[in-house]
């Protein structure tokens, strides 16, 4: 973990050779596989929200621009900041919160509530309770939610290869065959090797393009205690609990030692800033986080930033020409995309594993509360509209407290036993 957590602990170095010199062909790789992850799946959520809510085709395309080019920036600043791999996208469990409340509100009412979620967030990640509170959990049962977020995504892997065996499985044989041969560059063979399986299957599209830069669209925000108590809280409790807890644990798992005020604050102002322009949440990443955090980014943790850093900048293009590349991504099968985000996943998946099952200093309560912490997030369970990462971490925090405090008291019952013989002779003498 030292080498990891050394990486992002000298500060800041400013000089552009530096960081030239740390660009690798498998880090940027990484940050593209980040970016089309988010945009061939969480995407379509923004998508299906704006459509319930019946926005014009310029206020959507003003909304996927905000938070692609608010991410980018935060993103890409972050990374070279902190010289951490710093992955920052947009709330999906808000965006699917949205899908069923957004409709009910004035959309110049829900962007004032977009800010209220935000300004919330800044004060909670300025004051450290979020990351205080996220210290007292004990760590297997973080990793456990980790596991929990990613384990689906690369189980949807067998799916894919039975739906489209030629593409999605000759895509993970790929993978594999570059694991074994090229360890450094197996990512962006697999990608390189599905794309082309898609096009000789002919299942890719040719997709009819046209260039042409997003032009965002300024809401003037209004402030309702109906939107604030429908839209600000519930946001800001799936946000913070969905996307920034679980993605501050996989840059902890992943060895580094994030530094929680200056990274959340950071998405938090982002918030504000872009609220206007449709953006709904600005959050640090999880699930995609995992493809820079690991070893597929680099092979040394210390140039791994560079992921995050080209991560943001492919936000940033992709959120000008937002409409051109969601037509791009729609050309090609979606089984290729499911595939890839699976095989990318399985690194991040295998160390939080690991971590789950290494008990420490807690004992084994908190491998048995960390499994149960597992079993409810990767359920995908979200009642009262919260999702299960939150739930799973509740439960994995009842159930280590409960096999503790009864484990305490069984230890106590014995030891009191064995001193009540010397207690009551001593009585006797001096009688």
């Amino acid at each position: 973990m030292s080498n990891q957590a050394g990486a992002g602990g000298r500060g800041p170095r400013t000089r552009l050779p530096g960081v030239l010199g740390d660009v690798s062909v498998s880090a940027v790789c990484a940050g593209f596989i980040a970016v089309a992850v988010s945009y061939a799946g969480p995407m379509l959520v923004i998508l299906q929200a704006a459509e319930r809510a019946g926005l014009d085709p310029a206020r959507t395309a003003s909304w996927v621009w905000a938070v692609s080019v608010g991410s980018g920036i935060v993103g890409l600043l972050l990374s070279l900041f902190t010289r951490q791999p710093v992955v920052v996208a947009w709330s999906v469990p808000g965006a699917a919160l949205l899908l069923t409340v957004l409709g009910d509100y004035g959309f110049s009412e829900a962007i004032g509530a977009y800010i209220v979620a935000g300004l919330l967030g800044l004060v909670l990640s300025l004051s450290g309770l979020f990351g205080k509170l996220l210290a007292a959990v004990p760590r297997p049962i973080l990793a456990a939610v980790l596991a929990g977020v990613l384990l689906p995504f690369v189980l949807n892997v067998t799916q894919a290869v039975l739906v489209s065996p030629v593409v999605a499985g000759g895509l993970v044989v790929a993978y594999f065959v570059g694991r074994r041969l090229f360890p450094k560059y197996a990512v962006p063979a697999a990608l390189v090797a599905g794309v082309l399986l898609s096009v000789i299957a002919g299942q890719a599209q040719s997709p009819d393009l046209s260039l042409a830069l997003t032009v965002p669209v300024f809401t003037v925000p209004t402030f309702s205690i109906q939107a604030i108590m429908g839209i600000s809280v519930p946001l800001l409790i799936v946000t913070m609990a969905g996307q920034n807890g679980p993605g501050l644990v996989m840059m902890r798992t992943s060895g580094y030692e994030p530094n929680d005020r200056l990274l959340l604050s950071g998405t938090c102002v982002a918030s504000v800033l872009f609220a206007p322009f449709g953006s709904h949440a600005i959050n640090l990443a999880a699930i995609t986080a995992g493809i820079c955090c690991g070893r597929e980014a680099h092979e040394d943790p210390a140039k791994r930033y560079i992921a995050g850093a080209a991560g943001g900048v492919f936000f940033i293009g992709f959120g000008l020409f937002s409409a051109t590349i969601l037509d791009l991504f729609a050309a090609v099968p979606g089984e290729l995309i499911t595939a890839m985000a699976g095989v990318a996943l399985l690194g991040a998946l295998q160390g939080s594993l690991l971590d789950m099952l290494d008990a420490g200093r807690h004992g084994p309560s908190a491998i048995e509360a960390a499994v149960v912490t597992l079993i409810v997030t990767a359920s995908g369970i979200a009642p009262l509209g919260i999702v299960s990462p939150f739930w799973g971490v509740l439960a994995g925090a009842a159930v280590y407290l409960l096999l503790t405090v009864a484990r305490g008291r069984r230890r106590a019952r014995p030891a009191a036993g064995r001193s009540l013989p010397a207690v009551i002779p001593a009585g006797e003498a001096r009688k």
